[in-house]
């Protein structure tokens, strides 16, 4: 395994550093090794990965580092901050000798020629721009202000009927006027009146609350206009509830009004969905959260989270008052000890406890090679049951590691031979002479299940012990068979390219028992299918399952002359991690060739000549060219002309690049996945033609999720691109099947 650690500050040539380690090392080890790369003193070092520290007793595989990851340097400091000289004052006398010096306004009580305390007035909250039905409570100025209409502060509060919490205001003049008690009859409407109308602006067929609207149009059943909340407006607004249009009631001198014997209470929209704002009903949605109860408003404090009520008294243990600060209630409040501060150790993790790093005491260092550093990433394109080829995989690809199998979604397991589920059938195996009873002819193998084998300890493979069973990935295979299952003698397929077809991968291991083997990494060689099964006693004399499996794939397998060849798959930053590699053999090399002879008898190519070759081989095999029928596909999409001429421009750095640039060319930005049954839009950009109809579907307005261009649904979504698909098929085979 090999990491990368990142230094900006230091100079050009260390500012990057690889360095070759296992998933155990101990940060204590991997500040000495990164002492011994860039001589950074052990003690001024800190690391950073993923927004964590990383603090000594803990190890990479902790923190979850996968190969190739950067892990970010910097320098410990001392920062030692100047005390001002003379400084004799502290902080608090400082405050308040400000504080001293600010004029503190006080109210008094006033007097208003149009209101009373105690009148019913209609009072416009700034918040929503709406009115709602109130009561005053105080008329309030201020001390150092003359006695002015304009001036006076309404302190007020809101009908119980108008918010299950009834709230109080204090409103200035501009935002008071006396309440609507008149309801227009429909006939009495006329164009340019100015009337108080109900109106929800985000669902405009549910209830709403109440704005002052201008009538603009006056139909039979419809009454269309302006509404104005605030200072905003908003044209042409149909309105639902007609029957409950009122009359705007202006300001009049007290000794001259005449107020209404009844007032009837206008609607609003409930809040709470689940009682129907219900006081006598217990809610824990719109009371208090645990004890239900809507009884004593004013000691129900509100979380900052989800904003959920509870009351002081009903807390454990309870709240004498409301705490000044940001207050979060026991399911949103965050456990102080789980959070990994900056500099501290992480917490203990169950399932890290139970691997066999933590539980066993052995010497082995099961970390250091690419078998167990994990995944880095995974294949969305397909589900982890999907039978058959897999887009964008041909036959002949190569994979240096059985980790770029498994990232690829040939065949997943990074361990076990067979994959899939023996209550379906099995999607992929691996060939690797791992059972002394494998038999390769190249179109035709005979393959051993699993099992038969004690591998306690943590072990990956041992001799056979006992009998094999026809059960789990052994009775998932067999069930690829077209034949009726049979757990006891087996079974041989009739029509046997009727039957489920199974993905095989070829290991370098195999080359000591067949000559179709590849000569390094992993192989697909394409889809086989299971002839027969049967059980017979093995080598081992242990009875083993054995399956026949034959060649039946439309591409020339990989060991015939016409079958194409293609580039061997490294993990990224590998080519770089063994080229620092051989430059820091070279220079121990010249170290100790001054003072001892070279040794004899070299097991092992030198590893720079091992390394041209790779570049070598890969630069032959990148040699890669468009087949005339693709090319022709991308000529006749000519809506994506420019984007396909981006894809291109990678075509000389061979097959993988190419079709990865595809990939990110044309992903659709609502599934994050290559298009399928693609729709292009007039903006140019290209959509999965069911992302487009479930945007639409939850959306208000239609429009481009890419560039929020307006579209029309039904011209949109008639748009679909049969050449680009055309186009994606014949690179990615299978696709348009999924």
């Amino acid at each position: 395994m090999y990491i990368r650690i990142k230094a900006d500050w230091l100079e050009k040539s260390k500012r990057e550093t690889v360095i070759p380690l296992s998933k155990t090392t101990t940060i204590e080890e991997l500040r000495k090794l990164v002492y011994d790369e860039i001589g950074v003193e052990t003690n001024l070092q800190r690391f950073f990965y993923k927004g964590k520290e990383l603090v000594d007793d803990h190890n990479l595989n902790d923190y979850s580092v996968l190969p190739n990851d950067v892990i970010i340097l910097y320098k410990r400091s001392i920062i030692v901050q100047d005390i001002p000289k003379n400084s004799n004052k502290s902080h608090t006398e400082d405050v308040t000798e400000k504080n001293n010096q600010v004029n503190i306004e006080k109210f008094v009580h006033g007097t208003s020629e149009f209101y009373n305390v105690g009148d019913n007035v209609d009072i416009r909250l700034v918040e929503t721009g709406a009115w709602y039905e109130a009561i005053i409570i105080n008329i309030l100025r201020k001390e150092s202000e003359e006695v002015i209409e304009n001036k006076l502060i309404f302190h007020v509060k809101s009908e119980e009927h108008v918010s299950v919490v009834p709230f109080e205001e204090k409103v200035e003049l501009e935002n008071i006027r006396p309440r609507s008690y008149y309801t227009y009859k429909i006939p009495d409407l006329k164009v340019g009146m100015r009337v108080l109308v109900n109106y929800n602006i985000d669902s405009p067929k549910s209830r709403g609350l109440w704005y002052d609207f201008e009538i603009t149009e006056v139909g039979s059943i419809d009454v269309i206009g302006k509404l104005f909340f605030g200072h905003s407006c908003i044209d042409n607004c149909n309105i639902k509830f007609i029957q409950e249009v009122m009359r705007i009631e202006e300001p009049t001198k007290k000794d001259m009004k005449k107020e209404p014997e009844v007032y009837n209470n206008r609607k609003y929209p409930y809040n709470c969905d689940k009682c129907k704002d219900n006081k006598n009903k217990k809610c824990k949605y719109c009371g208090c959260r645990i004890c239900a109860g809507k009884n004593d408003w004013d000691k129900i404090i509100l979380c900052d989270e989800c904003d959920q009520g509870h009351h002081l008294m009903c807390l454990k243990p309870p709240l004498q008052s409301v705490p000044e600060d940001d207050w979060y209630c026991p399911d949103c409040k965050t456990d102080d000890t789980e959070i990994v501060k900056a500099g501290e150790r992480l917490k203990h993790s169950k399932k890290k406890e139970k691997m066999p790093s933590s539980v066993n005491d052995g010497k082995r260092d099961w970390g250091k090679g690419m078998a167990c550093v994990g995944l880095t990433k995974r294949n969305d394109k397909v589900s982890k049951s999907h039978v058959g080829p897999i887009p964008g995989v041909e036959v002949g690809f190569c994979w240096k590691f059985r980790l770029g199998v498994a990232e690829s979604g040939v065949h997943r397991p990074p361990v076990a031979g067979i994959h899939g589920q023996e209550s379906d059938c099995a999607y992929s195996i691996v060939l690797s002479g791992g059972y002394e009873d494998d038999l390769d002819l190249g179109k035709e193998f005979y393959y051993t299940g699993s099992g038969g084998r004690d591998l306690s300890g943590n072990k990956r493979t041992s001799n056979q012990s006992f009998d094999q069973e026809l059960t789990r990935t052994n009775k998932a295979l067999a069930l690829n068979c077209n034949a009726p299952l049979n757990d006891k003698k087996g079974a041989e397929a009739k029509d046997w390219k009727a039957g489920k077809p199974v993905r095989v991968v070829r290991s370098y291991k195999l080359a000591k028992h067949s000559k179709f083997a590849p000569e390094d990494g992993y192989r697909y060689d394409g889809i086989y299918k299971v002839v027969k099964y049967y059980p017979e006693k093995g080598k081992s004399g242990y009875i083993v399952w054995r399956y026949m499996l034959r060649r039946d794939d439309p591409a020339p397998a990989p060991w015939e002359p016409k079958a194409k060849k293609y580039e061997m798959i490294y993990p990224e930053g590998y080519l770089e991690f063994e080229e620092a590699k051989r430059r820091k053999e070279e220079q121990e090399n010249k170290k100790t060739t001054t003072s001892k002879s070279p040794k004899k008898g070299l097991k092992r190519k030198p590893i720079t000549s091992t390394l041209n070759d790779i570049f070598n081989k890969k630069k032959k095999l990148d040699e890669f060219k468009l087949d005339e029928e693709v090319e022709k596909a991308i000529e006749d999409d000519e809506v994506n002309i420019k984007l396909w001429q981006d894809c291109t421009t990678t075509v000389k750095d061979g097959k993988k690049a190419f079709l990865d640039k595809v990939e990110e060319i044309f992903k659709c930005i609502i599934c994050i996945d290559l298009v399928y049954e693609p729709v292009t839009l007039k903006c140019g950009h290209n959509l999965c033609y069911k992302c487009l109809l479930h945007s639409l579907k939850h959306t208000e307005g239609s429009f481009c999720p890419h560039c929020r261009e307006t579209l029309d649904k039904e011209q949109a979504t008639s748009l679909k691109n049969n050449r680009l698909n055309k186009a994606l098929n014949l690179l990615f085979p299978g696709y348009g099947s999924i």
